[in-house]
């Protein structure tokens, strides 16, 4: 059976499901030498309405989950991040996937068991009681603390062969993005005031993230690495006023000031408790971050953030299948300035935004050493898995999977 321990709405698997398919012999237990592979996916996994990814991942008949199962089953991370898998908060969606999809062989791949998961509740779809779009239509998906038609669409979670320590876990659903000192919020171009798209009695109200921020602390041996995972909306679908490309630039500031000493003491997370990450803690940052250094919508020097960030290491994973899209879709790729093989999307092209690069895998300089990186985008003459990739609509998602190996401690 699996243990599960629950807590203020967060449900964390404590052991592994017994009866699983047996896995091959390098996953039957995590290794004892501090390596790991770490991994980030925008799996798609978000459906219109509530419950219809429970419905799907019931059995093990989906294909679309059978496509992003075997994904991970092929490239076999020791921890990953999900993003865009619906939060169903009795964590069921979870051990179904679990259980019918990745600890099941899909197309001849060797399962895979992750004994450990996190989830917890996000800000999509959560009625924020305002009319954030100012269109006169208040309690629209848009209206919600982070676009989403229900609560929990578009969530995410955190899957580990390793402890996670729950009692260390801290998440930031409730942090206000006014609370932010020197916040970037969005202006109103009719009025001569600045940051005035949102009054003040909606910023009373109004959270940073538009999912949510976890830290989550993993037991690797005798070490801890902290995957600090978010899933910042897109900096699109908004007017002159930019309020989600500012949101976007804020949402990624957050981490940049959560593992920057000296830059953090303005943080509070869901329980009350102040600051960031001390320079001693190792960290992995983890997400669809919805920012592309050089192409796209965002705010100039958004990701720089991070990229920057004297903290951080960019390991700048790359594959083949990258360059090869952007040649052969052309339209908006044409006029990118960015290195394709770096790209980890696949969006429209004509007119806009193009293949780009969104999804991020940035450990510390602290405590971890990077062996190599990856994004599994394999070229369309790939026999084995260029299957997995496709193109509109895509078998598994229009996001692509990005690794980084790494040596701990």
């Amino acid at each position: 059976m699996t243990l599960r321990k629950t807590i203020a709405g967060w449900s964390v698997a404590l052991a592994l499901t017994a009866g699983a398919l047996a896995p091959t012999p390098v996953q039957a237990a995590p290794p004892t030498a501090p390596e790991i592979r770490v991994a980030t996916f925008n799996a798609s996994l978000n459906r219109a309405a509530q419950g219809d990814l429970s419905r799907d991942l019931a059995d093990g008949d989906n294909a679309q989950a059978r496509a992003v199962a075997e994904t991970l089953q092929r490239t076999r991370a020791d921890v990953v991040l999900l993003n865009e898998f619906d939060y169903v908060a009795d964590g069921s969606a979870v051990d179904d996937f679990r259980r019918n999809y990745l600890e099941v062989d899909q197309n001849g791949a060797e399962p895979i068991s992750y004994p450990y998961y996190f989830i917890a509740p996000v800000n999509t779809g959560v009625p924020s009681g305002h009319d954030l779009n100012r269109n006169g239509i208040p309690g629209e998906a848009d209206d919600a603390f982070g676009f989403g038609a229900f609560p929990g669409q578009y969530g995410m979670v955190v899957l580990s062969r390793y402890p996670i320590d729950d009692a260390a876990v801290r998440t930031f659903q409730h942090f206000r993005w006014a609370d932010m000192p020197g916040a970037l919020l969005p202006d109103d171009p009719a009025t001569s005031a600045p940051a005035d798209w949102y009054s003040p009695e909606v910023l009373a109200d109004f959270r940073l993230s538009s999912k949510s921020h976890w830290d989550v602390p993993i037991r690797i041996g005798r070490e801890t690495v902290h995957a600090l995972v978010s899933h910042p909306t897109p900096p699109s679908f908004d007017g002159p006023e930019k309020r989600n490309a500012t949101r976007n630039h804020d949402e990624i500031r957050f981490w940049a000031d959560y593992v920057t000493p000296g830059a953090n003491s303005y943080i509070y997370d869901d329980r009350g408790l102040r600051g960031g990450l001390n320079p001693s803690q190792s960290f992995v940052i983890l997400g669809d971050l919805n920012s592309d250094p050089v192409d796209g919508d965002s705010i100039p020097g958004a990701i720089q953030q991070l990229l920057g960030n004297k903290r951080i290491i960019d390991p700048m994973p790359s594959s083949d299948g990258g360059p090869e899209a952007a040649a052969r879709q052309g339209g908006a790729n044409a006029t990118h300035q960015g290195n394709p093989a770096h790209d980890t999307a696949d969006f429209n092209d004509n007119p806009a935004p193009g293949n780009l690069r969104v999804d991020y895998v940035l450990p510390s300089r602290k405590g971890l050493l990077w062996r190599q990186a990856g994004v599994f985008w394999p070229t369309r003459n790939d026999a084995r898995w260029a299957r997995l990739i496709g193109d509109y609509p895509f078998p598994a998602s229009d996001h692509r999977l990005v690794w980084v190996d790494l040596r701990v401690g």
